[in-house]
């Protein structure tokens, strides 16, 4: 029973996330709406990496865009292989449905942050950096 309640702590605690909306400029956070939104529209984040270098919003919104885009296609590269095996084709179209649903729904759920003037990190891709 212990490890159930343990393994639940550890499943909310890699869920939960962070509210670093303090950390940046409201100013920041107000200009650049659309060009955070952009981030998470896959090969459109270059927009913003490239036009708003200056903005710190803007590039954690990348960076959490980037990361997400490259997450996403290792996982349907993955699921595609596995639909080539007979066995398992059928579970892994329902992994696949499963997991595009929850990718669209963090890009939706960071879109509403970002339209609120929250920046709020994704769960689990907030420890990966790949823009600074």
């Amino acid at each position: 029973m212990d490890n159930n309640k343990e393994m639940d702590e550890k499943f909310e605690k890699a869920l939960k996330t962070s509210d670093r909306t303090e950390g940046f400029d409201e100013k920041d956070i107000a200009d650049n709406k659309w060009m955070c939104v952009l981030a998470y529209l896959g090969i459109l984040v270059l927009i913003p990496i490239f036009t708003r270098k200056e903005s710190k919003v803007t590039r954690f919104h990348c960076n959490q865009g980037l990361v997400l885009a490259i997450v996403e296609i290792i996982v349907f590269t993955v699921l595609s292989i596995l639909t080539a095996i007979p066995v398992i084709r059928w579970i892994a179209y329902i992994v696949e449905a499963v997991l595009s649903a929850a990718f669209l729904g963090l890009v939706i759920y960071e879109i509403v942050n970002i339209f609120q003037g929250q920046v709020k990190a994704l769960p689990v891709i907030d420890k990966f950096k790949i823009l600074k």
